[in-house]
């Protein structure tokens, strides 16, 4: 990469040191010459803006009631102000990892350019910068955090969907979006935007499409579920249309793509009940879809870490749907299995834990599909949703094995 002439003789402070924050000092130290670099992991009021000439804030960390922001950098605006032209950026609250997952592997195979996957999905976005050329092309997956950290937008911007998520950070659905609408709210006249139809409308000059969420695409793939048609829809689009790939190597390669973890994936199969984890799930309507995408499913896992967001949704599907058994656990299954109108039907129970869940669901589940779908964040119970898909996996294993 070239010297990110930026940061020259100035004095720089990292906020945070995490992975990022980590990942940041190391590209300074390889691309910058800055007058200092100073590494910080305390609080806003812990230290004096007017020393440094910019502040490299890890995605995280709040900045509210800030007046002066012209100082605060973050890892996602530095990379896209050398490589925006180069990049697809993909945000949305569900999908956006399985869709980068997808476009990175269909341009790997459908175009003679070096690919990169970076973001949200992979290693901090400076980590790669050696590795970017001329041709490169980069899909970078973007949080509403680090979507957030940047006054630049992609080339190519795709905003899959929005749905209530994250409001304990961000407070209301508003400030949520408008967090995740910077991905194209700075994009410059011959750039695309694409976006679901549930997304509210971001004023860019960018080229707009919208995909119909409600249309069953005829995608061929070897990923369950309406959703996964409707992203894939979007990585069809771009791939052909923007980049000039052939259509039938396009599907050909989608059909090849074998989902990620913790993502509607098969676990096992044992005496006619297959079990599903999809821990990604952390809003009603990501459970609400893995009941309709899974072929006769039958039982539901559902709940986690209360966040306050509005289940109503979850509560309607539950009480209109008795083809389902429906087991809560948790801080929020317990908020919804509470409300009179569930707990009192025949086909809901409340188990405090997910191995009692688990267990229960093993016992009343005669054949179908077990699908581990939480509509909830896993944090107080699990350190994040991949261990709480792992924990899933090794329960059904040990009960399984137990249980004969």
């Amino acid at each position: 990469m070239a010297e990110y002439k930026k940061f020259d003789n100035k004095k720089i402070m990292i906020w945070g040191y995490g992975r990022e924050g980590k990942s940041t000092e190391e590209f300074i130290r390889r691309s910058c010459k800055p007058a200092s670099v100073k590494i910080f992991e305390g609080k806003r009021e812990e230290f004096d803006l007017s020393e440094y000439d910019y502040v490299v804030k890890s995605p995280g960390i709040r900045l509210e009631g800030e007046s002066d922001l012209s100082k605060f950098t973050s890892q996602t605006r530095i990379f896209l102000e050398t490589y925006r032209d180069q990049t697809v950026g993909i945000t949305g609250t569900k999908g956006k990892s399985t869709t980068s997952a997808m476009l990175n592997k269909v341009l790997s195979d459908c175009t003679d350019r070096n690919v990169i996957l970076m973001g949200n999905i992979g290693l901090p976005a400076l980590d790669y910068c050696d590795s970017v050329t001329d041709d490169t092309i980069i899909v970078y997956e973007m949080s509403c955090h680090q979507a957030l950290s940047t006054n630049v937008s992609p080339h190519v911007s795709v905003f899959l969907n929005l749905f209530e998520e994250h409001l304990d950070y961000y407070g209301t659905l508003d400030k949520y979006f408008e967090a995740k609408s910077h991905i194209a709210l700075y994009q410059k006249a011959g750039d695309y935007y694409l976006q679901g139809d549930n997304v509210p409308v971001i004023e860019t000059p960018a080229t707009r499409v919208v995909i119909d969420s409600h249309k069953d695409y005829d995608h061929e793939l070897s990923i369950e579920g309406i959703h996964n048609r409707f992203n894939a829809e979007f990585v069809y689009r771009i791939a052909t249309e923007i980049y000039g790939c052939d259509a039938d190597k396009v599907k050909r390669s989608m059909k090849e793509f074998t989902g990620l973890q913790h993502r509607l994936q098969l676990v096992t199969e044992k005496n006619g009940v297959r079990f599903y984890d999809d821990s990604i799930s952390t809003i009603p309507e990501a459970a609400i879809s893995a009941a309709g995408s899974i072929k006769d499913t039958r039982t539901l896992l559902i709940g986690g870490m209360d966040r306050g967001i509005d289940y109503s949704k979850l509560s309607a599907f539950v009480r209109e749907h008795d083809e389902y058994i429906y087991i809560f656990m948790y801080a929020s299954g317990l908020r919804i299995y509470s409300e009179p109108e569930i707990e009192s039907l025949e086909y809901t129970y409340y188990c405090e834990d997910l191995k009692q869940a688990v267990d229960m669901a093993i016992a009343k589940t005669e054949k179908g599909a077990i699908v581990l779908s939480p509509a909830a964040a896993s944090y107080g119970y699990f350190k994040n949703f991949e261990e709480r898909g792992d924990v899933f996996r090794e329960l059904v294993k040990t009960l399984l094995f137990t249980c004969g």
